[in-house]
């Protein structure tokens, strides 16, 4: 057995990477039906939910999580999709990561410890809320 990946598996998870990060729902939504996982992380350990969520993909995140995804997959650095989207100010995303039971205290820092370091607590105060 070659600890060398088929670069046509490569070639494909590369595709799906960048359908997280673009938002483009329905083929993403497409290919983890069709036997993605959903799970599915790069080499940082950065899951199809992180991506989207980083790059403000609301819709993309809600059909990940529909399909099993983990809101609280960490990636290598121990940050949570959660956590990049209170960086990010992107409220839809944070509503539907909440929604799709993401923990606001998982992750280093956690997306609780990154609202208040960036001075953005009110980001999910009013998100839990609904």
């Amino acid at each position: 057995m070659s600890d060398i990946p088929d670069p046509e598996v490569v070639d494909l998870a590369s595709k799906i990477f960048d359908l997280a990060r673009r938002g483009e729902t329905a083929a993403l939504a497409a290919y983890v039906d069709a036997g993605a996982p959903a799970n599915l992380s790069n080499d940082k350990g950065d899951s199809l939910v992180m991506l989207a969520a980083y790059h403000g993909h609301a819709a993309t995140v809600e059909a990940l999580l529909a399909r099993g995804a983990d809101p609280d997959a960490v990636n290598d650095r121990g940050q949570t999709p959660l956590a990049g989207a209170v960086f990010k100010g992107e409220r839809g995303v944070i509503r539907a990561l909440l929604a799709g039971g993401a923990d606001p205290e998982a992750g280093t820092p956690s997306a609780l410890d990154t609202a208040r370091m960036f001075g953005r607590t009110e980001l999910l105060e009013q998100d839990r809320q609904g």
